[in-house]
């Protein structure tokens, strides 16, 4: 049996097609795998677990079903909250029969010590952006957002994501990537020489020597209208899908 990972889907009414290439995946994946993680930003935005009751979840629902049928099949469902779904919660959790991990998971795949991110906190050049997620991820801002009513707080995340398209442009490249010393520094901090995550929506396979010792780190690939991103592990073997 194998692991599968995935990250970055974005899912959004916008995009229905990216939702059925979910489905898909999942009905492939149900019964057949030891475990799904998926690395945050399974939605374009999530606004809190009560929009499951709202209109607002009608394009969400036929995944989260497919979801828990993936974790009823005997298949160990994860989530890590990314940078879009933060607000993902212990509802959405006991609705698709997954796990919620924290920010820094440390796992032991098929025998390597593994470190899974969703992948923002490696970003350090964008110190904009850094400075924004402190606020988001602060117990007190999420405590008076999740107070709002719904609709405001899908037109708040609306107009975010807006600005957030806005910033993205004038920034160059290298500041949207990792940096890697703060790869360097969760490396040797979970004492691991494997990492997995996305976010950056730049998929590969990166070795180097650190320490002496050689190191890899997988990012996961976004999902579009054609094509899904995936990456499957087993013993001895590793398949990253662009």
């Amino acid at each position: 049996m194998t692991s599968w990972f995935i990250a970055d889907l974005h899912l959004d009414a916008s995009r229905p097609r990216v939702t059925q290439l979910l489905i898909t995946f999942l009905q492939q994946v149900k019964g057949q795998a030891d475990a799904l993680y998926i690395l945050g930003d399974l939605f374009e935005y999530w606004v809190g677990d009560d929009a499951l009751d709202s209109v607002h979840a009608a394009h969400f629902l036929p995944a989260i079903t497919r979801l828990r049928e993936v974790s009823d099949s005997g298949v160990a469902l994860y989530f890590m909250h990314g940078n879009r779904d933060f607000l993902v919660g212990e509802r959405f959790a006991e609705s698709t029969g997954c796990t919620l991990l924290p920010e820094q998971c440390l796992i032991d795949l098929y025998g390597t010590p593994t470190l899974l991110l969703h992948g923002d906190t490696l970003c350090t050049d964008d110190v904009d952006y850094q400075q924004v997620r402190k606020l988001f991820r602060n117990p007190q801002w999420q405590q008076q957002f999740l107070a709002l009513p719904l609709d405001e707080r899908i037109r708040q995340a609306e107009a975010m994501r807006m600005q957030s398209r806005i910033s993205m442009q004038g920034k160059a490249e290298t500041i949207l990537d990792v940096n890697q010393q703060a790869v360097n520094t969760a490396l040797r901090c979970m004492g691991v020489s494997c990492m997995i995550h996305g976010h950056t929506h730049r998929p590969a396979v990166h070795e180097f020597v650190l320490d002496g010792a050689l190191m890899q780190r997988v990012v996961l690939g976004d999902w579009h209208e054609d094509k899904g991103s995936f990456l499957q592990v087993g013993v001895g073997q590793m398949k990253l899908e662009c």
